[in-house]
């Protein structure tokens, strides 16, 4: 476990409501009558006619063509096709974070899509997880990593250094972050450092944490 661990804070994850999705860009993967596989800001996702995952929803669908809904427009698309969305009120995405009566705050999020929980630490540089947590989400470290050492509770410790496709809190999303792999269990949660945090706005009120896309 990192020697900083004792600074990390434990998030309770609330949404806020938004005015929009902060959806990127949506890939058609596989058409079918009534349903449709999508690729969501690097998220595989399946979508039944009449569904909506991240802000996109599927109208109908046969096996050329699917119509999609997103930020409130609809559209036909074709097998293949890339959507690349451009939204104009991305800063308005702010995720409310509440500290508990344990005084800790947990969040729940995901990377490369598979839900992990997070520790927040804003003296990490990177996103730091356990080999045996990346091995659960299926990151290749040690073929695609580059070795290096870094420093915890019990030493000196073997690494890699890792690119992550996509890291997502809630609404907000960041793609190819830097993170770290440490070998062995620990630390047991993923430590979500400056590597994502640094393009987001956080804002401490009381008892409250706001976390929102810088403008």
């Amino acid at each position: 476990m990192l020697k900083k661990i004792h600074k990390f804070i434990f998030l309770f994850f609330f949404t806020l409501p938004s005015l929009v999705q902060a959806v990127e860009n949506v890939e058609i993967q596989a058409l079918m009558p009534g349903m449709v596989v999508l690729l969501i800001d690097g998220d595989r996702t399946t979508l039944k006619a009449g569904q909506m995952k991240q802000g996109v929803k599927l109208i109908s669908s046969t096996t050329s063509l699917a119509t999609l809904e997103i930020e409130g427009k609809r559209k036909a698309y074709k097998m293949g096709s890339s959507i690349s969305t451009q939204f104009s009120k991305r800063e308005e995405i702010t995720e409310r974070v509440m500290l508990d009566k344990h005084g800790m705050f947990r969040v729940h999020g995901s990377i490369n899509g598979q839900s992990v929980q997070f520790l927040v630490d804003t003296g990490a540089t990177s996103v730091a997880m356990s080999a045996k947590t990346a091995r659960g989400l299926g990151i290749q470290y040690q073929l695609n990593g580059i070795p290096t050492k870094t420093s915890t509770a019990s030493g000196i410790a073997d690494a890699w250094s890792i690119k992550l496709k996509t890291v997502r809190l809630g609404q907000l999303l960041v793609r190819n972050v830097q993170g770290v792999v440490i070998d062995g269990n620990h630390p047991r949660m993923v430590l979500l450092g400056m590597s994502f945090l640094k393009q987001m706005k956080v804002e401490k009120e009381g008892r409250v944490m706001k976390i929102s896309r810088k403008p």
